[in-house]
């Protein structure tokens, strides 16, 4: 079975869990041509991601006047559909912030990936991300494309929810990675459409889980991986840090990754005089993300908004309790006292208190809290049998197709 993925930026260091549900896709017999439109030129310091770019097909690699041609193509071809696809793209921009010159050139991407996934021999595509992912995809479908489906992660687009109703109606189904995301998506569905919307939660493979046992580190050390970004919560990171330093509790911490807040970081931990303590690495290869987790004793992310973030299944796999918010998907994830700690979103008091709990708890109640959350994650993430609810959606959807 042929398929298409269809994604904004692909491959993006912070989104391997797209690339990990492909290749178990592909394990699992199907065959996935990879379409995005960014991501050529982006550095990529894991070699799974590198080989992910060299399969990938860009809308824009050649700039917005390569869409030229398929535009006018798809004109003289199928103007009727091309009339269909301008009407819904305006029907589309009235509910966003983006003026519809953005729409219409949603409309010729997807002009563009019509006859890609045809020569492909695509009897499908699936979309990640609800926003724009989404709308290039439906407007193909109504190009002639393939049916399409789609995965929500969250929290953008639920913030943004542009269209959702409309392109969930279109779809053959809709994935949420959590049963909050799924509730957020049956706010804004028909009720004849919520028996499309089904819970599928991102997965592991197994070389998260066939590391053996890692000692628990006596080093007070916690790490934050993320996109350093105003919804993971850094900033109250580094005032909780502040606040745990200026106690005289021994504390380091590591933020693993890099983004637009990363500036405004670095001055705040000079400002606490932190620069001892607190360490910016930078984006990581996933190798890298294994060896940052298992040198600390938990995982903190102390997020204002999110979806349900995979850094908490690495964590658990790997046998380290984690420290988050309780929002969206993460309390159906973490269970506090068992395998971490839940705090109150933007709480610096309740979390300097879970963070002082961890770093003064004994090695075995941290590796105890470690095997638990390892269970956890076995039991609900593995990639094999997430996937494989993926795979029978999408050939009990062609089978529907074909009757």
């Amino acid at each position: 079975m042929k398929i298409a993925y269809f994604v904004n930026q692909y491959p993006k260091v912070s989104h391997s869990f797209i690339r990990r549900e492909i290749l178990e896709l592909e394990r699992q017999g199907f065959e996935v041509q990879r379409l995005a439109i960014h991501g050529w030129d982006e550095p990529l310091p894991d070699i799974a991601d590198q080989r992910e770019r060299d399969q990938t097909l860009y809308v824009l690699r050649h700039g917005i006047l390569g869409l030229a041609l398929p535009v006018l193509r798809t004109l003289f071809t199928s103007p009727l559909r091309l009339l269909l696809a301008l009407r819904t793209a305006v029907r589309l921009s009235r509910e966003s912030d983006r003026p519809f010159p953005y729409h219409f050139a949603y409309i010729a991407e997807a002009c563009r990936i019509v006859p890609w996934m045809r020569e492909f021999g695509a009897c499908r595509v699936h979309a990640h991300f609800g926003n724009n992912s989404t709308e290039v995809v439906l407007l193909a479908h109504i190009l002639g494309g393939p049916p399409y489906s789609f995965t929500i992660h969250g929290p953008g687009e639920f913030s943004q929810p542009v269209g959702l109703t409309e392109k969930i109606r279109g779809s053959s189904f809709v994935v949420a990675v959590s049963s909050f995301g799924r509730s957020q998506l049956l706010l804004r569905a028909s009720q004849e459409d919520w028996r499309k919307i089904t819970v599928i939660r991102c997965g592991l493979e197994t070389a998260f889980f066939d590391v053996p046992p890692h000692p628990v580190t006596t080093v007070p050390r916690l790490v934050c991986i993320g996109r350093l970004c105003a919804e993971k919560g850094q900033v109250l990171l580094i005032e909780a840090a502040a606040r745990i330093v200026g106690a005289g509790v021994p504390l380091e911490l590591v933020l693993a990754g890099d983004g637009p807040m990363r500036s405004e970081l670095e001055r705040q931990i000079a400002k606490h005089g932190l620069g001892p303590h607190v360490q910016i690495t930078g984006w990581v290869s996933g190798d890298r993300v294994r060896e940052e987790l298992l040198a600390a004793r938990a995982l903190v992310l102390p997020s204002f908004a999110e979806g349900l973030p995979v850094v908490l299944m690495e964590a658990m796999a790997l046998r380290r309790p984690v420290l988050a918010t309780y929002i969206a998907g993460i309390p159906e994830l973490v269970e506090p006292g068992r395998s971490g700690w839940l705090v109150p979103a933007g709480s610096v008091d309740e979390l300097v208190a879970a963070m002082q709990e961890c770093l003064a708890l004994p090695p075995a109640v941290i590796r105890e809290m470690g095997d638990a959350g390892h269970d956890r994650i076995i039991a609900r993430h593995l990639i094999k049998s997430e996937v494989s609810k993926l795979a029978e959606l999408f050939r009990s959807s062609e089978l529907r197709v074909n009757a």
